[in-house]
């Protein structure tokens, strides 16, 4: 089971990456369920570029700068925003239709909040699932590519500690990983000469999530066990407007809602976002989410409202035709009336930190799209600036991986131990993991979430301490399964989370913390990073 390249995770960033370098190397890509179970099919706003006369690149670096309050690193700011154009045009030729304007405008552009300009390149509200659809028609006819679904990565492979030879340390690298192919339950240790990290974010973690189901932050627990340096977990993005309905999970209402027009409004049917900010519904994501937060917990209501009843009915219906059917389905019809939302998990700003060609600090180990950290985001993503990076990033790596290929394919695959299942039984009781899960996301949700205190952190400390040690035991005891590999991510994750929380003493774009709540760039100018070596009270799991 060998290939020049292992790509782990199906989204933008993995299809993107190994289109390119499918032309000279072999390729496997993995995927925990069906090929189009990623974020990106459910993205619906669209990409950020500067594509209009009017908008500049020096526009978009400010408006990016800004949103991450003091933490971007500008010059990957800039070098993302540059390469913009030529990524989305590079998405055209593959075959993405985005929506034209009118009078032979070759972009309809959307405004979202936290952009000085219209420069949202969309298809309707389903940008993500239209990017996905072209970048699979183009995979699927590469003879070099195997896409393996049902498929999920359980540990990387690394030399030192899985090979049959006495490797060098300080030449560590990564081979592949050890895979559950989930319908015949048995383990594949998968080789590769480069290994690419494309699982997506960590929404699982919270209760409450856009995210789908699939994402509970595989790559960077993975890359973490592994070595890699890990970065700025402190910041989740909660997005402000997630349907608020009992009958339906994880549906979105794009910021794009209030980038046309959408008003937020209160129980009372009062806007209030000006109260929180001087840009009202167009402020950054983090300042909305804490805008509706306070205002809920004020008035005590389990939601507040998005209000875009104003507009021509017809202009709602074609521009937003998703998120019309899908409220309509549900009781609401958007054009008459607004729309129940409440704040979700959404996005995370920080991952396993890369270098400007997206290699992590573990050798022959990329990571790309949401699971990497690149500088991009700061303390806080930019609306649509991250299906921008995805495709920069992976084409920055494929072009670096090229240019390296010459003497990676030197290298011989290396003779390595089979993963060993040992005298592990069968979990019988499901309900030890199902139970652990919910401790973690409502733990999480409770004491990690978007406004935080430090006396919660401190307490979320020590009751995730003994809940990593219980799923420690229970990932030695039993025979794998998807659900144990995945309880044991996100409770990776989550000490992650409240461990840069901790660190972190001032409150800076998604992190607010009421103890703190000044900016102090004299100590916190910085990137939070975490590896097994430095991170203070690390638990084994």
């Amino acid at each position: 089971m060998q290939s020049d390249v292992l790509v782990i995770g199906s989204g933008i960033a993995g299809l993107s990456f190994a289109l390119k370098v499918s032309t000279f190397c072999s390729v496997t890509l993995v995927t925990k369920k069906a090929r189009t179970d990623t974020a990106t099919n459910l993205a619906q706003g669209g990409i950020a570029a500067v594509l209009a006369q009017g908008d500049n690149p020096d526009f978009h670096v400010k408006d990016t700068l800004r949103s991450g309050d003091g933490l971007c690193d500008e010059e990957v700011v800039r070098l993302v925003v540059e390469n913009g154009e030529a990524r989305v045009r590079e998405l055209m030729d593959i075959g993405v239709c985005f929506q034209k304007g009118k009078n032979g405008e070759e972009f309809d552009l959307g405004m979202e909040g936290g952009h000085s300009q219209r420069r949202v390149a969309h298809a309707f509200d389903l940008t993500g699932h239209e990017i996905e659809r072209a970048l699979l028609e183009k995979i699927n006819q590469q003879p070099n590519v195997t896409i393996l679904e049902d498929h999920l990565a359980i540990d990387l492979l690394i030399a030192s500690k899985t090979a049959r030879f006495s490797a060098d340390k300080r030449r560590d690298r990564c081979i592949g990983a050890y895979v559950l192919n989930r319908k015949s339950g048995e383990v594949e240790t998968r080789l590769s000469r480069t290994t690419v990290l494309c699982t997506g974010g960590c929404g699982k973690v919270y209760l409450y999530t856009t995210n789908p189901d699939i994402a509970t932050g595989d790559g960077v627990a993975m890359a973490y066990r592994a070595g890699a340096g890990i970065a700025n977990l402190e910041f989740i993005q909660f997005h402000p407007t997630c349907f608020y309905n009992s009958r339906i999970k994880n549906f979105l209402i794009s910021e794009a809602v209030r980038g046309e027009g959408g008003v937020l409004i209160n129980n009372e049917g009062k806007p209030f976002m000006l109260e929180h900010d001087k840009r009202g519904d167009l402020a950054t994501r983090d300042a909305v989410a804490r805008g509706i937060d306070a205002e809920m917990k004020a008035s005590g209501a389990d939601c507040v409202y998005l209000d875009i009843t104003h507009r021509d009915p017809d202009f709602i219906r074609n521009r937003f035709p998703t998120i019309y059917n899908t409220c309509k389905k549900y009781g609401v019809d958007i054009t008459k009336e607004p729309i129940p939302v409440v704040p979700a998990a959404h996005y995370m700003c920080g991952g396993v930190k890369v270098n400007t060609w997206g290699e992590t600090s573990l050798p022959d180990l990329y990571a790309l799209g949401e699971t990497a950290c690149t500088g991009l985001h700061g303390a806080n993503r930019l609306a649509s600036n991250s299906l921008l990076e995805a495709v920069v990033f992976a084409d920055r790596a494929a072009t670096h991986f090229k240019k390296h290929w010459p003497e990676i394919k030197k290298r011989g695959f290396l003779n390595t131990s089979e993963w060993r299942d040992g005298a592990a039984g069968s979990m019988e009781e499901n309900v030890l993991i199902s139970h652990n899960w919910d401790q973690i996301r409502r733990l999480m949700w409770d004491y990690v979430g978007i406004v935080r205190r430090e006396k919660r952190l401190q307490l979320a400390r020590r009751r995730i301490m003994p809940l990593l040690e219980e799923i420690k035991e229970h990932f030695d005891d039993y025979l794998l399964t998807a659900d144990l590999i995945e309880l044991r991510n996100i409770a990776v994750i989550a000490d992650l989370i409240i461990t840069s929380a901790t660190l972190r003493k001032e409150s800076r774009g998604l992190h607010y913390i009421v103890d703190y709540p000044a900016r102090d760039d004299i100590h916190y100018r910085k990137d939070t990073v975490l590896n097994k070596k430095n991170k203070p009270g690390a638990a084994s799991c």
